[in-house]
């Protein structure tokens, strides 16, 4: 058996038998360097693993973990839901509507699925439920709007696809997330306002509609947070790494002193649960690199972006294909894997039909995101299904219908790469 096979299939047989990403991605590089190149190269894996998390940027993820952590716990989404409730009133599909827009807005501020899904699950959920929206409809609801973070400016899976592609400017990337992930969240407005009417969801004269005026004002230290980060970048006050700093104090502050509902000690245990999460993601990364190395050097990754270039002559079927390759590595691994795992091969791909790199990330990151809500593995769900106390077979056939909608989104970005360049355009980022 070749060495190319030794790596790819000893790290599927290792996923299957349930060994984690992190150290799948790390064993299956060591043992392809066995059968590759030489056992005397296993002395390159502390350096390798080194080399994988070395990465100035890469310091901008666990700021950014914290700064979704600390809007969590400073009370940002009730506010947020109230201030979206005083806009679209009582009404058919209301509250639906609700979720989807405080989940574009908290991620702007979080640039993490999961952490965006929480935090309005648990605002969110209790009020839909009153309302008579069935729980399963709700939490699908909620991951697939939540997964909009991915997309929508600080995203943390852009920051590592600036890494893992050279010479993509990060700034261009968030600019040119932002029009498609307010349009992923968009499409998702239409059916759940049809749906809440067609069922009879939330009758018109059930809820209150809370004063505009009050609302805003409460809601408005959290609506300039997304402001200050990307107005921060566009004026070249601070870089990407310095704004994920700056997006933390500005949380710490409203916490504290603004809503009042952050204290010393919960702050502390913010940055311990910030520092696991980070250690896990850190984790893959560092381990990656020895994937990375492996396939480097046993050419697998050039025989494989070989073989794909060799299916078709057309671009855009061949870009059809990636898509749905990406599509359902969304549904069984974590965008950050995904980036370290086949970033290697469609690079090559990408170069070789003249794709815009930034208009490609975009593309990956609209597909990763479906496959934060697709089972089996939707983490996103997974987060609001344990919020909602239901089991995740009962989303199945939501979650397909939200697949289909966003979907949509995902080929109009595809038809028209205007969607995603026009912004980083304007504002003067290399594109």
């Amino acid at each position: 058996m070749s060495p190319d096979l030794w790596l790819i299939l000893s790290f599927a047989v290792l996923l299957a038998l349930g060994v984690p990403v992190a150290f799948a991605l790390g064993l299956s590089g060591a043992i392809g360097i066995i059968a590759g190149l030489s056992p005397d190269m296993l002395a390159t894996l502390g350096t390798n693993t080194y080399n994988g998390v070395a990465k100035y940027p890469l310091i901008a993820i666990p700021l950014f973990i914290l700064t979704g952590l600390v809007f969590e716990k400073a009370g940002v989404a009730l506010r947020l839901v109230r201030f979206a409730q005083a806009l679209i009133g009582p009404r058919h599909g209301g509250l639906a509507m609700v979720a989807v827009l405080v989940c574009l807005i908290m991620g702007g501020m979080s640039g993490s699925g999961p952490a965006d899904a929480a935090a309005v699950a648990m605002v969110m959920l209790p009020s839909m439920t009153k309302a008579g929206y069935p729980k399963p409809f709700s939490a699908t609801l909620i991951a697939a709007s939540a997964s909009t973070a991915i997309l929508i400016p600080p995203s943390i899976a852009l920051i590592l696809y600036s890494i893992v592609v050279p010479g993509v400017d990060l700034r261009a990337l968030f600019a040119a997330g932002l029009f498609p992930g307010i349009l992923a969240g968009l499409v998702l407005l239409l059916p759940a306002w049809l749906l809440s009417r067609h069922y009879g969801w939330e009758s018109p004269e059930q809820g209150e509609r809370p004063p505009l005026g009050e609302s805003f004002k409460q809601a408005l230290p959290a609506l300039f947070a997304p402001v200050l980060i990307l107005g921060g970048l566009r004026s070249g006050l601070f870089t990407p790494t310095e704004a994920a700093v700056v997006g933390v104090t500005y949380g710490v502050l409203i916490g504290l002193f603004v809503t009042r509902e952050l204290d010393w000690r919960s702050l502390w245990r913010l940055c311990g649960e910030a520092g696991v999460i980070s250690g896990v993601v850190m984790l893959i990364i560092a381990l990656a690199g020895i994937f990375a190395w492996a396939g480097t050097m046993l050419g697998t990754f050039r025989h494989l972006a070989e073989w794909l270039i060799s299916l078709s002559d057309n671009g855009w079927v061949l870009l059809a294909l990636v898509m749905l390759a990406v599509l359902l590595a969304g549904m069984l691994l974590d965008a950050i894997s995904i980036y370290l795992i086949l970033m290697p091969i469609l690079i090559p791909v990408m170069q070789h039909f003249g794709w815009n790199p930034v208009w490609f990330g975009i593309l990956l990151a609209m597909n990763i995101a479906i496959g934060q809500f697709t089972p089996p593995v939707a983490i996103n769900l997974m987060v609001t299904a344990e919020v909602a106390k239901i089991r995740l077979e009962q989303t199945v056939g939501w979650a397909l219908l939200f697949v289909l909608v966003m979907s949509s989104a995902l080929l109009l970005v595809a038809i028209f790469p205007e969607i995603a360049l026009w912004l980083p355009r304007v504002l003067g980022y290399a594109v």
